[in-house]
């Protein structure tokens, strides 16, 4: 027998207790009004200094979600943490977060860590599913972990930078259910986006390259996912006119947010060139009848073709994407969390009543490149409505969270990041960074000793 209603039983987000304003950055580097706020979508961007790094993310984020959820460590029998921040090529961040757990004696814990770019949440979130499916499972939960800090050189890529992390309780009888059998994928070998040094925290980017992947798997998955619920025998009645309509909300991994909506208008796209767009004679489809012969490889910088259908789309994508990136405009790209942070924003944006019973479709995407296309399905009992209800009462904080951060100019921030790149590999080292502006109940890095070993504490939650 399967699992009923596998899904997302709880979930928990945490960024940074600072950030920088886009319009500020703007005029620090010299650009164009408008270019980081309007041309990407973005404005504000979270970051973490010298007190945060990967494993105090994690060690945050997941004692958040154990406390606001009252989750013993003893339920747990799966922990698996996605992230492409790498401080350590051995030892993994799961190993970091037992402590958390040993003591209580809970060491029975599968899982360690997953990293391809952005798709290593996702691709932990596959991996919990499973098991929770799997002979294996023991009628415990499964914890998913994904953080990042996205940082970059100076250049053009530094404002699509952020910093954050996400954790999911992923179990039986959920309320926002994975849907069996409906999942996408696209995995290929490219050099878009990649961090071949070690002694950097700073990738190395091909920007064109990487909007033609994302946008190619983009497609792939789609029209894969498609076929799928064609074959599903549960939706075959409808499997012949999938579209965008099929979907109530459709989230994505955000590098910045205004490639989302472009991605959104790109489905759009896809719809029209199978024929599945508005009825023939509609004043809309007129006008989009010089693109019908375009063959979909041809279009990943054609700016007319993209203005065209981010126009015709653009009602459809105010309500059924616009919603999930509330966080991602104001923190950034968190990279592994990113497309959870969406999910996220879709929960505190939207009244319950306007999610039950609806499908979501989601789209994740890691360089180098791996990505995937699935959908969740919202409960519509009174089960899953009171379950809903609980997860969206836990997430009130973020709001009140996100307004009082602390704001860093321009020239402080340059300032942090220099001192992270001096400093990425020295030890001894000791934080300087204040400890004042941050969140209560959030770890910080406060030493690391001769022997690169790493000691945390964590702030009381009341201060």
């Amino acid at each position: 027998m399967w699992p009923e209603n596998v899904g997302i039983k709880a979930i928990e987000l945490y960024f940074p207790a600072q950030y920088v304003d886009q319009v500020d950055l703007e005029k620090y580097d010299g650009a164009s009004a408008g270019k980081y706020t309007i041309g990407l979508g973005q404005s504000k961007m979270g970051f973490c200094n010298d007190r945060e790094d990967i494993n105090s993310l994690c060690l945050t984020v997941t004692h958040r979600l154990l406390d606001r959820n009252n989750i013993k460590p003893s339920e747990i029998g799966h922990l698996e943490v996605g992230t492409e921040t790498i401080i350590d090529k051995s030892k993994s961040v799961k190993s970091v977060l037992m402590q958390l757990f040993e003591p209580h004696g809970a060491t029975d814990i599968e899982g360690v860590d997953t990293t391809n770019a952005c798709y290593g949440g996702t691709a932990a979130v596959f991996n919990a599913i499973s098991w929770v499916e799997s002979s294996s499972w023991d009628g415990r939960l499964a914890l998913v972990v994904a953080a990042d800090n996205a940082v970059y050189a100076t250049g053009s890529a530094r404002p699509t930078g952020g910093a954050g992390a996400i954790a999911m309780i992923i179990g039986p009888n959920a309320p926002l259910v994975f849907d069996r059998g409906l999942r996408a994928s696209y995995m290929k070998h490219a050099y878009d986006f990649y961090k071949p040094d070690l002694r950097s925290e700073y990738p190395v980017v091909d920007g064109k390259l990487s909007i033609q992947c994302y946008l190619s798997a983009l497609d792939n998955c789609y029209k894969k996912y498609c076929e799928k619920v064609g074959k599903s025998s549960s939706t075959a009645s409808t499997s012949k006119n999938v579209t965008l309509k099929y979907f109530d909300a459709v989230i994505f991994h955000s590098p910045y947010c205004k490639l989302v909506q472009k991605s959104f208008a790109r489905l759009a796209l896809i719809d029209f060139l199978r024929g599945k767009n508005s009825p023939e004679n509609s004043p809309e489809t007129q006008e989009l009848e010089k693109f019908k012969n375009l063959k979909l490889e041809d279009t990943y910088f054609d700016r007319d073709v993209e203005k065209a259908f981010m126009k015709t789309s653009n009602e459809d994508f105010k309500d059924k994407t616009e919603p999930s990136l509330f966080i991602a405009n104001l923190v950034g790209n968190m990279y592994t969390p990113s497309v959870y942070s969406g999910l996220v924003s879709l929960l505190i944006n939207k009244p319950i009543e306007q999610l039950l019973g609806k499908r979501i479709g989601v789209f994740s995407y890691g360089s180098g490149l791996a990505s995937s296309m699935y959908s969740l399905t919202v409960g519509n009992d009174k089960t899953a409505e009171e379950q809903l209800r609980k997860i969206c009462s836990n997430l009130e904080y973020i709001k009140v969270q996100l307004d009082a951060r602390k704001l860093i100019t321009p020239e402080e921030y340059t300032e942090i990041l220099a001192m992270r790149e001096k400093n990425c590999h020295t030890v001894p080292y000791e934080a300087t960074a204040s400890i004042d502006p941050m969140f209560p109940g959030t770890y910080y890095l406060v030493k690391i000793d001769q022997m690169h070993r790493r000691s945390y504490q964590r702030l009381p939650l009341i201060q």
